[in-house]
């Protein structure tokens, strides 16, 4: 009796409509349940990070993707699979394609693989990460310190400080501040 080489698993990428990528998951998720491909699909991951923000005042916390509309799956792919895959007549649902060629399905390649395993392992270990909701040229209206209730636009972000610069007219003036950018929300 022959000893059949261990499968060798690579990641792929499956597109899909942008938010529908935990849609595909569960679907896969079931599939490989129905069929018995335990030993053929290791990994389904949508890669994500925990964000907050400010929104009228409170603190929400929600999930972001890295890539909007991509799932990566780590599996060992065979004939059986690719048919799987390129089935039209399976209820899929807003799935589009493979990352690849024509949509055919093409293994990452490992230094892809390592760096994005690497976002997501930070992101994993790492707190909250607010999202920056503004960008140069925004018009924005400060909601608290000295300067609460003016309006101005926003001049430059710096994410990594979590601050941006506000050009703010004083006393007929334009007058940078540099404020958190949690001082500041869109003006209406």
């Amino acid at each position: 009796m022959k000893n059949r080489p261990a499968p060798s698993f690579r990641w792929y990428v499956l597109r899909t409509f942008t938010g529908q990528e935990k849609k595909i998951r569960r679907f896969l998720e079931n599939e490989i349940r129905e069929e018995g491909w335990d030993n053929k699909i290791q990994e389904i991951l949508i890669p994500t990070e925990t964000v907050f923000e400010m929104r009228g005042g409170k603190k929400r916390t929600r999930e972001k993707s890295f890539f909007p509309g991509y799932v990566l799956i780590k599996m060992a792919m065979d004939q059986q699979l690719r048919h799987f895959f390129a089935d039209r007549s399976r209820p899929w649902p807003s799935k589009v394609d493979f990352l690849g060629p024509g949509g055919a399905p093409a293994a990452l390649q490992p230094q892809e693989v390592e760096r994005i395993l690497g976002r997501v392992s930070e992101a994993r270990d790492g707190d909250e990460r607010p999202e920056m909701p503004f960008d140069s040229g925004d018009a924005v209206k400060v909601i608290d310190g000295p300067f609460n209730n003016f309006s101005g636009v926003v001049d430059e972000v710096f994410p990594d400080k979590l601050k941006v610069r506000v050009m703010v007219s004083i006393f007929g003036r334009k007058t940078p501040l540099e404020l958190d950018y949690l001082q500041v929300e869109r003006a209406n």
